[in-house]
């Protein structure tokens, strides 16, 4: 791991973690923490289950035989599959009395989609943030990516950037995922869970996740440059 503080703004110190999903979700929030950004360098592929999801839900048979870790994280939302090559995970760590810190859980996602959106800007994406509250679909229960929740962005309505939250006394941490061009595609998921057990509404939950899911054709590099640059003050 190294650290240090952003060229761009010296009130943001940033991290780059490598690890497998259980390391990297295993850092949580230091007891004292200041604003942090978090890149994590992911070094297996991994199927990551929300908070209150069980592992009964994923296929142990297809996920042995893919070599995908499966990991529970601390935050909410449903699972999401990550790949070392084309999944780009970013995290941001905020202290309770930062003046980016909301008390209201829904609002506090906000302003972190608004530094993405103004990224995803100077790359030339036309990044919208998500205001209203959680937009369902028959598999967000499940997916991620098959939902959209208050401060997740889109590109061409499409989601671009899947947010989810931990909180603790000490502050909150965001754990932020965008799906890069080049990897697999984001139906992929529906083959390591064990619903729906129909094929046919297994073959209409995977094209559902391919029009649902923006996978950017932008290099890793250029979004993190991009992001630290649009990071507030």
């Amino acid at each position: 791991m190294a650290a240090g503080t952003s060229a761009t703004d010296p009130r943001w110190s940033v991290e780059h973690h490598h690890g497998d999903a259980a390391v990297l979700h295993g850092l949580d929030i230091p007891d004292h923490p200041r604003r942090t950004v978090r890149i994590m360098h992911l070094s297996r592929r991994a199927l990551v289950l929300g908070s209150t999801q069980s592992v009964a839900i994923v296929d142990s048979a297809a996920v042995a035989e893919q070599g995908v870790d499966v990991v529970v994280r601390r935050s909410g939302g449903g699972a999401v599959l990550l790949d070392p090559g084309s999944s780009l995970w970013v995290e941001v760590v905020v202290p309770r009395d930062d003046a980016w810190w909301d008390d209201d859980v829904h609002r506090s996602f906000a302003w972190v989609g608004d530094t993405w959106a103004r990224a995803l800007g100077q790359l030339g994406f036309d990044a919208v943030v998500h205001r209203g509250p959680l937009q369902r679909s028959p598999a967000s229960a499940s997916v991620c990516f098959a939902g959209l929740g208050p401060g997740e962005v889109t590109v061409a309505g499409a989601k671009a950037v899947g947010i989810s939250q931990r909180r603790t006394r000490a502050g909150a941490r965001f754990q932020c995922v965008l799906p890069l061009a080049g990897g697999p595609p984001a139906s992929a998921v529906v083959d390591l869970l064990v619903e729906p057990t129909a094929a046919d509404e297994r073959a209409t939950r995977r094209r559902h996740l391919d029009a649902a899911v923006a996978s950017l054709a932008v290099t890793p590099d250029a979004v993190i440059a991009a992001f630290l640059a649009a990071l507030p003050s």
